[in-house]
Formats: C-alpha cells, structure tokens, sequence
C-alpha cells in the first residue's frame, strides 16, 4: 500500500490565550497573547517541525478564530484539507494563567465546540490507512459524535497495519465523572497500539469506582487519582496496546512493553530546564515519540527525543506555537550525553 502522511492526528483544536502577567494571579491577569492548541493540533504541528509529514483532522467553526487555527496550521505546513468548518458551532478557546512552577490554572470553553461534531463522515479512509502513525486524544471521547468518528479512523488505521497512538489527554471538566472516561477508555484500548499519559491519566483510564478517583467536571485541572500507577499500566496492556509512555515530569519518561509472558520497563530520563509554562509539554514529548518511531528508533530513544521536546517547551509561553525543530531537540540532547 502506497504511503501517506507520516502521521494523521484526530481531535480538538483551539485559540489559547495565555497570560502574559507571568507569575500573577488569575484575577490579576491584565494581557493575553494568543496562540493556537488543543493537544493533536499541537502534536501535529510538533511532529512537522521535526520533519514529518502530517495532516490534522479536526473541525473549526464558521468564525474569525477557525480563520485563525487554519492560517497558523498552513504556515506551519500541516495538512488542513481535512478540517471542515461545522455551521452553528463555535471553535473553541482555553485562558491560561501563568503561576511557575507548578500552578498553571486553565479555563475551557468548549460549549458547542466544533471538533466535538466531527462524524465519521468527516474521516478520510484512505488518508488514514495510508499514514504510518494515526493518533488521537482521550477528549475526543467524551462527546457524540466525536468519539464514534474517532474509534471508527481507529479501526481503519489498525485494520490497514499502521500504529494507532491514544494519548489520554484527561482534562476532567470535560467529563461528568471521571468513571465515563475511564469506560471510554477502556472501550478504545482495542484498536490501540500505543498509549501515552502520566501516572493520574493512566490510574483514571482503569478507574471503575467512584472511590477510585472523586473527580468531578467542576474541576478544570488534570485528574489527580491516588495510588501506584504500576497495576494501571498492567491492566491496560491487557486490554490490547503492547507499549504504554508513561511521563513522569521532569523525570522523563518509562517505557513499558508487553513481552511475551512480562512487562519490560524501561527508563527515558528527562532534561533539567528551567520551567516557565508546563502547558504543551506533554504534547512536544509526543511529537518527538512519533518521529523516532517513524525513524524506527527504539521506543526508549524516541522517548528521549520526546523529553528533549517537551523540556523546551517548557522554557517557552505557549504550546504549538513554540514547538521546536530538531536541531532544537537533538542540540539540547547533546548537551546532555545524547538520546
């Protein structure tokens, strides 16, 4: 079968306004720069910068700031032709305040967004049974007919032998309770290769109980789930993927990999960088994971390049646009005894 793109990516976009008043409070904040976001937009544009050839399928709506994404998206050279514009619903936005180094509070709105009206229609078959890589996020999940469309391009990827990415993206305000993202989760995990999420993205992906993380969708920060993420990780490589990126902050990365009768471990140590903004960072760690497997580096050293992505990143204000080239990467690792 003749290839396509490097890698097609499925899911939510948005403008990202983000403080400018760095280290203020939220209700202090006095200016917003504007970017673009929402986590495959940001790894579609990550991946292309590092050299790779991808297309975004995701939805604006008939509005300046569809206008916006689609203007940044062509001058970054991801392939638009798969974005339609959905008449009657909006594109969506997210504000960011900027407290380092650890409170970043972030604000949705979401409310009728246009990515969340993508159907399978709206799938192009032959550019995603074509493409090496089909990734897509957890929020794709969490709205009709988004998450039908989504594990429909799923099945086609998988059914044409091309690896299928399911980052988890768990943004908890975006959903009821954190058992329906767990279930849809789970439901997904069959059509799915590899999976990428930190500790409380994978602890929330199994959760089954409402004592097994009381989130609710008042809250507009990543889930925080307790316990050891090591049972998670074990359950979800038995639901089908055979490699789960688990990212550990500044630690890195760890690689687990279903072998024949075991779980192989393997550590992907990070980059120390001074942080400014950890918005994106996860997002350019999958980027840089994509491109060493399109090269057909090991997972463990695409997962460095991955770090040396997101450890930039979270140097810089904002997250797509300040994705960076590998030059960028591959210098930062040099530095640091290579990948």
């Amino acid at each position: 079968m003749a290839e396509g793109y490097d890698a097609f990516h499925m899911g939510r976009c948005s403008i990202d306004l983000y403080s400018d008043d760095i280290g203020a409070d939220f209700a202090d904040i006095t200016r917003f720069s504007a970017y673009v976001g929402g986590s495959p937009t940001n790894i579609s544009v990550g991946a292309r910068r590092l050299g790779l050839k991808t297309a975004l399928l995701t939805a604006v709506g008939d509005d300046p700031v569809g206008s916006f994404i689609l203007s940044f998206l062509r001058r970054e050279g991801v392939e638009t032709a798969h974005i339609p514009a959905k008449e009657g619903r909006r594109t969506p936005a997210v504000l960011l305040g900027i407290q380092p180094p650890d409170r970043f509070p972030l604000v949705y709105y979401r409310e009728n967004c246009a990515d969340g009206d993508l159907s399978i229609e709206d799938v192009p078959i032959d550019e995603v049974s074509t493409s090496r890589v089909f990734q897509f996020a957890g929020t794709n999940l969490s709205l009709e007919p988004s998450r039908s469309a989504t594990v429909f391009a799923a099945e086609v990827a998988r059914r044409a032998g091309r690896t299928v990415v399911f980052d988890l993206d768990l943004r908890a305000d975006q959903w009821r309770d954190i058992r329906f993202f767990g279930a849809a989760a789970r439901d997904t995990m069959r059509v799915v290769d590899v999976v990428l999420g930190n500790a409380d993205e994978l602890k929330g992906a199994v959760a089954e109980r409402a004592t097994d993380a009381s989130v609710t969708h008042s809250q507009v920060s990543d889930a925080h789930v307790e316990g050891d993420s090591s049972a998670a990780v074990e359950t979800i490589l038995g639901l089908g993927p055979s490699v789960v990126l688990e990212k550990v902050g500044d630690r890195g990365a760890r690689v687990h990999e279903r072998v024949v009768g075991e779980i192989r471990v393997t550590e992907a140590p990070g980059f120390p960088v001074d942080v400014v903004n950890v918005l994106g960072a996860g997002d350019a760690f999958g980027a840089g994971l994509i491109y060493g497997h399109v090269q057909g580096w090991s997972w463990q050293k695409a997962a460095r390049l991955g770090n040396a992505c997101g450890a930039i990143v979270v140097t810089r204000h904002g997250c797509a646009n300040f994705m960076p080239t590998l030059q960028e990467a591959m210098d930062l690792a040099d530095r640091h005894g290579g990948l």
